[in-house]
């Protein structure tokens, strides 16, 4: 107790229960503190990384450690006398301080008396854009920096839009290196003037300018001598007082996906997630969707224990009165206000991936915690982020912002992206390498989803197939032209047919003089002739029948799209696996001599790729047995099966 703090009212002894006390009340103020995420973005070179390292020194977020090798690092790269080079605090990647930029989004936290911050510093570059978008797309708040030299340029653009797109409503216009225009007032109201008209061209109404140097440190944490014309904030200052965008969702309706069934014990059953939008509470009438049973909300669970109210943002586990069916990818709602569930949708998409998009192919759509097959229509148009012009497209290149429509393979719990950035924000995964190609928004679903429903009939599939006396199956063939699909197919059906099995034979030439003579043979024309083909398999499995397909079908994923058509066990992949040499010394139809003589394009083999499957249920080498022996062990595979 030597310690004494005198105050006005006389002296305070510093006690370690008092020290103790302080602690705790410091803590806990720094644990109820809000949240905002943002975003830096905007050109290559305006300042980003710089400004964020400005941020944290300013926070004093920097170690002793970590500011001498700032220091040291600084005069490597160049930096003259003793200023340090901020953006080496965030350009953490070995590439981007050989070539002083961004690449990666690099995400940094610091905090201050009134709020925690995590700020994702985004790349400028164009070929970056889809690292932007990730970055943007959990921001509350975006920087968008300019170069008071350069004014608005393409990328300026590009962001800003992107920005809006994603529902970015706070918007801040950092016109950052004042000090290399003298601070001059004209040159900032000229930049200011020229966003504005572009701003209110894509639907931004409204944005906070401000005058700064990142590298001086002019209006970032108070108010600058330099610009005494400028009465705004400072960057800070705006940042601690700006409107969370999760204090917005509170007020709206409940909604919760469900990411797992908590069940330790048979005393316990609850419901797992992250509430995206509103409130529950004990007493709660929900609604859990797409099934739309209902119940009551009896307990709201965490770690901590029960609560009396949860609101968005929290993760809780919440329990019902009832034991209805609730799993992971549902949706619990508010009972008298649920979102709604759909097939077919208008989407928003910004294209990821080096890969065109491929019109018709089956992707994976993740949103939320629901998990669907989906296939994308051909754009409606794409945007020109320069003008705003929407331009006629038949794919969507990498970085492309275009208007598509969807359809997935079973209905899903969805709100308009502008509504609710979780039910209607999505990713797009190939099925195929598992990257993600795409993100997208949900604008609103299709009338005709809400229009077509399925009718009820009272004779099944089983009962079809029990009526012949078999079990359905599709035989998919696959394989190089010329390998031998269609003959071996042919005999397989003329064996089974003597052996009185009820088949259907679709030839890939056959089929193309009727229900697909409309299609071509570019990549797009290709997966859709498959999705028709497989559609029409898929019917015919319903009505009982051994379906016998014969296409090259070159590529894996429309193959595993018809296999997801049906159910497991029914589609039998037959690989006729001819080498290439072999199935051109054949060439009965003459088209690979047409191909390499460059007068039929798009040709498999030749300049059009085949994926050769990788574990089909049957294999057939045509180089070592005839096609009489090959259609005998397709046939005793098949009803060895049955």
């Amino acid at each position: 107790m030597s310690d004494i703090e005198t105050k006005a009212n006389g002296p305070v002894y510093v006690t370690e229960a008092l020290i103790a006390d302080d602690i705790d009340a410091y803590l806990d103020q720094h644990q109820h503190k809000t949240m905002l995420r943002f975003i830096t973005c905007g050109s290559v070179d305006d300042g980003k990384s710089t400004l964020i390292g400005r941020l944290l020194y300013d926070s004093k977020m920097i170690f002793e450690d970590q500011l001498a090798a700032l220091e040291t690092d600084s005069k490597k790269v160049g930096t003259q006398g003793q200023e340090i080079d901020f953006a080496l605090l965030v350009d953490g990647l070995a590439a981007e301080r050989e070539q002083g930029i961004t690449i990666d989004v690099a995400y940094r936290f610091f905090n201050t008396e009134k709020r925690k911050f995590i700020v994702a510093d985004c790349p400028g570059h164009e070929q970056y854009t889809r690292n932007m978008v990730t970055g943007a797309s959990t921001a509350d708040l975006a920087v968008i920096l300019i170069d008071a030299r350069k004014g608005v340029l393409v990328q300026t653009r590009r962001h800003s839009y992107l920005c809006h797109l994603i529902g970015i409503k706070n918007l801040v216009l950092a016109v950052n290196k004042m000090d290399l225009v003298d601070y001059d007032h004209a040159v900032f109201d000229s930049i200011v003037k020229d966003y504005t008209e572009f701003a209110r061209s894509i639907g931004i109404e409204n944005f906070t300018a401000m005058p700064i140097s990142g590298f001086k440190g002019d209006n970032i944490t108070g108010p600058s001598e330099n610009t005494p014309w400028y009465k705004g904030p400072s960057l800070i200052e705006h940042l601690e007082t700006v409107e969370v965008l999760s204090s917005v969702d509170v007020a709206k309706p409940f909604r919760l996906p469900v990411q797992w069934v908590n069940r330790p014990n048979l005393d316990f059953r609850g419901f797992s997630g992250l509430i995206s939008t509103g409130s529950v509470k004990p007493g709660d009438a929900i609604r859990v969707l797409p099934s739309g049973k209902t119940s009551t909300v009896t307990r709201v669970v965490t770690l901590d224990g029960d609560l009396d109210e949860a609101v968005a943002g929290q993760s809780v586990t919440v329990c019902f009165a009832d034991e209805i069916d609730c799993s992971r990818g549902d949706v619990i709602a508010t009972a008298d206000n649920p979102p709604e569930a759909a097939d077919q949708f208008e989407s928003t998409i910004v294209w990821l991936n080096d890969e065109p998009l491929h019109v018709g192919r089956a992707y994976w759509l993740k949103l939320g915690t629901q998990t669907v097959s989906v296939t994308v229509r051909e754009p409606k148009y794409t945007v020109n982020v320069n003008t705003m012009e929407q331009m006629a497209a038949k794919t969507l290149e990498l970085n492309a912002i275009g208007v598509a429509e969807l359809s997935t393979d079973k209905p899903i719990v969805f709100e308009s992206y502008a509504d609710n950035r979780t039910l209607g924000g999505f990713i797009l995964i190939d099925k195929i390498t598992n990257a993600t190609v795409a993100a997208g928004m949900l604008n609103f679903s299709l009338r005709r989803a809400q229009n077509v429903h399925w009718q009820a009939v009272d004779i099944s599939r089983d009962a079809h197939a029990g009526l012949k006396n078999q079990k359905p199956a599709v035989l998919w063939f696959t394989g190089l032209s010329g390998s031998g699909k269609s003959t071996i197919a042919n005999l397989v059906e003329k064996k089974l047919h003597r052996m009185n099995r009820h088949t259907f034979l679709l030839d890939g030439d056959n089929v193309r003089h009727g229900l697909n003579k409309d299609l071509g043979f570019t990549e797009a024309d290709r997966i859709e002739n498959i999705r028709r083909v497989g559609e029409v398999a898929k019917l015919m499995t319903d009505a009982g029948l051994i379906v016998i397909t014969a296409f090259i079908s070159p590529f894996k994923a429309e193959r595993e799209m018809v296999r997801a058509m049906l159910p497991e066990g029914e589609f039998v992949e037959v690989f006729i696996d001819t080498p290439l040499s072999v199935a051109e010394e054949r060439d009965v139809k003459g088209l690979y001599k047409k191909a390499r003589a460059g007068d039929l394009k798009n040709f498999t083999g030749i300049d059009s790729p085949y994926e050769a499957p990788a574990k089909p249920e049957i294999r057939i080498d045509t180089t070592k047995i005839t096609p009489d022996e090959a259609a005998n062990l397709i046939v005793d595979a098949l009803l060895g099966d049955a």
